[in-house]
């Protein structure tokens, strides 16, 4: 019998592996639902459902190696970056799935939500003042009305699989649905800056730089907390806090 590996475990979710398969336990419902929904929509590989039944979605591992992790360092030969690219804008250009997703909110609702945690940040002590108004101006060019996309809603690098040059498996679709397709591009690259040409090579059309670099510091400033209170370390080298610092 093969161990239980705990993945990754907070108050909302965790995802425990047992050999090839991976149980995700959630909270809500509602994102396991999403989850096996959006996966059957989407034109890129995604992981076997194994089966469903909440709280637990029990899906098969994907072939292949993620191209790095936020913090750490990347691999992958530029062919292989702009694949990714390539999948990413497949899944941008597919019809729209039913629900809105985590890329989705108004922009309204956003900077609601911006302003109250940056106005959190400084409060609690958590970053400098100067550090998130400088970003929070940054964040400013992602913070207009975009043309909804099929997109993943949590690109991160971690969640995408790739064999030599070629996408194996893109996993974890819990946020996913009509959102800002270049919020999905921000994830992936969020860290890795110097993989953005590549990425965009592969994606094949023009996009705003100043967008992408504002969902960099929206993402960055809207999680530094939760991560600090979940057990994550969003101040280690290359993670949240550093992207921000990058802005200054």
């Amino acid at each position: 019998m093969d161990e239980v590996e705990v993945v990754v475990a907070h108050s909302e979710r965790a995802t425990l592996r047992v050999g090839d398969v991976f149980l995700k336990v959630d909270a809500d419902q509602a994102r396991i639902d999403v989850e096996a929904e959006v996966m059957a929509l989407a034109p890129v590989p995604t992981p076997e459902v194994l089966w469903c039944r909440p709280p637990v979605l029990a899906i098969a591992a994907v072939p292949g190696t993620t191209l790095g992790r936020l913090g750490g360092p990347v691999t992958g030969s530029p062919a292989a970056w702009a694949a990714a690219g390539a999948a990413i804008r497949k899944l941008h250009d597919a019809p729209l799935p039913p629900r809105l997703g985590r890329a989705g909110r108004s922009v309204s609702e956003l900077v609601a939500e911006l302003d109250e945690e940056c106005e959190a940040l400084v409060t609690s002590g958590a970053l400098p003042a100067d550090l998130v108004a400088r970003n929070r101006q940054v964040a400013e060019a992602a913070l207009r009305p975009w043309i909804p996309a099929f997109t993943h809603g949590d690109l991160q690098i971690a969640h995408v699989f790739v064999h030599g040059d070629e996408v194996t498996g893109i996993i974890d679709w819990s946020e996913a649905g009509q959102g800002d397709a270049l919020y999905d591009l921000a994830t992936f690259t969020l860290g890795h800056e110097e993989r953005l040409d590549d990425v965009l090579a592969g994606y094949g059309t023009d996009v705003d730089l100043d967008v992408i670099r504002g969902w960099w510091s929206v993402r960055s400033l809207l999680v530094v907390r939760w991560l600090m209170e979940h057990g994550f370390d969003a101040f280690a080298p290359g993670c949240e806090v550093d992207v921000l610092r990058s802005r200054m």
